[in-house]
């Protein structure tokens, strides 16, 4: 909802000054007509700075909102409510200030003339190409509120398995977050003034001790630097990945590294034999269903992959052969895909194997935590021992001294 400022009369004659809620500004003008006032002026209210931050983090349309925004339409649809009713309804019963303002342009598009799919279009960040897609096919089919149904099942079961992965890492980050700020802290404010003590004494400082000296006195005089230095790589990063050579390549790295690897290509595998399966479920074309599916690719070396299996099926070869001409995807897609060919259940097939990619995901973290943990506790280790030797063994040299 969006706050305004009006100036207006009251039926007496009287001004009248006052902030009211409202969607857009004609809806705000409504509201002040049927409370019987007379508009002079009216205008969008200025926000602080800390109601933008607000407004920017705590208003964004989450997967939770889409899943019951799906859901709820299916099911009112299911019962018998025209579409445009469904959503009047939706826009009273949704808490977040976006996804309000979302519905209610929804609403005014499909009565305008506007497929739901249509509207749904202009807000690709909240409807992907997936989700626009099957709705139009359920509205061309007259099965909508299937589709719809399927479509919540399917976000329920990504957000779940986000969830899953987001859960796993939360402890290493933690972990390492705290590793970083303490080392931080350690080295620009409390090191120096200890290594400031050693040297009023004239203690025979060890190699540890003289290297965490020199790496202290650059942290405390070139912080600046190190920000520069940061800010800089960086930059650089995003340069290479907004090119179609450096995203592939900085795929590629992460496909090869040991565990993150296997992650990953599960995660992109389970999300394509998903997004598919349920394409094709939903009376998409193949063709087309693997359009849509490249476009939900978030690797490049899929996309690709994707792409020339595409091209491959619209010059007659099978899906299953298209498939197996690359190394993207494994022999078993193949193999399970030429069966759904030949008993015409390829969507049952894609969605079954959907299934088994997401169980090899969750594998590939359960193994990436256990890996993760054990490399944590040495580097800690390492880290600790090295300031034992750096901090306390100069101590003792002194005391041993008096």
């Amino acid at each position: 909802m969006i706050k305004f400022d009006y100036y207006a009369r009251d039926p007496q004659g009287k001004p009248k000054k006052g902030i009211v809620e409202a969607i857009d500004r004609n809806q705000a003008a409504l509201i002040l007509r049927r409370m019987g006032l007379i508009l002079i002026e009216i205008k969008v209210r200025k926000e602080s700075f800390l109601t933008k931050i607000q407004r920017v983090f705590l208003s964004r349309v989450k997967i939770d909102d889409v899943v019951n925004f799906t859901r709820q339409l299916s099911t009112m649809i299911n019962a018998g409510l025209v579409i445009t009713d469904a959503m009047v309804i939706l826009r009273s019963q949704t808490e977040n200030p976006r996804m309000v303002t979302i519905v209610d342009s929804l609403q005014k598009d499909i009565e305008g003339g506007k497929s739901a799919s249509e509207a749904m279009a202009r807000f690709p960040q909240v409807f992907d190409s997936v989700y626009v897609s099957l709705v139009r096919s359920g509205e061309t089919a007259g099965i909508l509120d299937k589709i719809l149904s399927r479509l919540a099942d399917n976000l329920e079961k990504k957000r779940d398995f986000l969830g899953k992965i987001k859960g796993a890492m939360v402890y290493p980050v933690i972990i390492v977050t705290g590793m970083i700020l303490v080392a931080a802290v350690m080295m620009i404010f409390v090191i120096p003034k200890l290594l400031d003590l050693y040297q009023e004494f004239e203690a025979t400082l060890p190699l540890a001790t003289m290297v965490l000296m020199s790496v202290s006195k650059f942290m405390a005089r070139f912080w600046w630097l190190l920000l520069i230095l940061v800010g800089s790589l960086v930059w650089g990063f995003r340069l290479i990945l907004k090119t179609e050579t450096g995203r592939l390549k900085m795929d590629s790295i992460i496909f090869a590294l040991p565990v993150i690897g296997k992650l990953r290509r599960s995660m992109m595998l389970t999300e394509f034999t998903r997004t598919f399966g349920l394409l094709v479920e939903g009376g998409v074309l193949v063709v087309e269903s693997l359009g849509v599916a490249e476009g939900a690719m978030g690797s490049p070396i899929y996309k690709k992959a994707v792409s020339q299996a595409t091209a491959e099926v619209e010059r007659g070869t099978s899906l299953a052969v298209a498939l197996s001409r690359t190394e993207a995807f494994p022999p078993l897609l193949s193999q399970m895909v030429s069966v759904g060919e030949e008993t015409g259940k390829l969507d049952e097939v894609l969605l079954k194997i959907a299934s088994y990619f997401e169980q090899e995901a969750s594998a590939a973290v359960r193994n990436l935590t256990t890996a993760i943990e054990p490399i944590i506790m040495i580097v800690m280790g390492i880290g600790v021992t090295f300031l034992i030797i750096a901090v306390i063994m100069p101590i003792y040299n002194l005391t041993s001294q008096f």
